[in-house]
């Protein structure tokens, strides 16, 4: 659906979750998508190559939104980093879990509105989480999770430091990684920040038949 009023393009889709009901999300048209009139985005250090990344429904935040339907919340703060279109958060939020969505964009707290919004849920909490730069408003989580998060070689050191600064000292960290080959590099740079790691693989296909090939990494400390 065009939106020439907006300057980009939207489509409303619904996003099945494994044992929940689906997610009424509205995103992004295509990967062909670009608006950023006044540099914010890149100020944000968004460039015009991944304007559009965070609108899309990726394989592999589908898995992330899964896991959380069932996943043991109880009372911990929970944080999910690079969320996109935040269908994990969705899902914790749906659940009455303690869930701050973030991310750099700065489109996603509008899109994050529009679908808490249109899956009837009040407001989520949201704090821009830029990897590269310093978020005081953050704080420290028990639970942080993530997807498809080493897409980029620099991001294993820039997203290993942003999880020490707002990780809890008793701390749990989940990221579902598709294979790519930067999750090496983060492995270590996690370990010597004191983090032990044990990945599942992962090859069930997608709730609509799609094959998927990924890991679960997990991280304690």
């Amino acid at each position: 659906m065009s939106t020439p009023n907006l300057g980009y393009a939207i489509k409303h889709q619904h996003v099945a979750v494994a044992g929940g009901a689906d997610l009424h999300v509205r995103s992004l048209l295509d990967k062909q998508q670009f608006y950023d009139p006044l540099g914010i985005a890149e100020a944000a250090g968004v460039s015009e190559a991944c304007w559009s990344l965070f609108g899309q429904v990726w394989p592999s935040a589908q898995k992330m939104a899964d896991l959380m339907q069932d996943y043991a919340l109880g009372e911990r703060r929970i944080l999910e980093i690079g969320c996109g279109l935040a269908l994990a958060s969705l899902v914790i939020h749906r659940r009455l879990g303690d869930i701050t969505a973030s991310d750099c964009h700065p489109l996603t707290e509008t899109f994050l509105n529009e679908n808490t919004l249109l899956n009837a849920m009040p407001t989520l909490k949201y704090c821009t989480g830029n990897w590269g730069r310093s978020n005081l408003d953050l704080g420290e989580f028990d639970l942080i999770i993530g997807s498809d998060v080493l897409y980029e070689r620099d991001q294993p050191i820039a997203l290993a430091e942003f999880i020490e600064m707002h990780a809890a000292p008793v701390c749990e960290v989940l990221i579902i990684d598709p294979n790519r080959g930067n999750r090496s590099a983060f492995n270590r740079q996690m370990s010597e920040r004191g983090f032990e790691m044990s990945e599942t693989i992962i090859t069930a296909p997608l709730n609509d038949g799609s094959a998927y090939r990924g890991r679960l990494l997990r991280y304690l400390r």
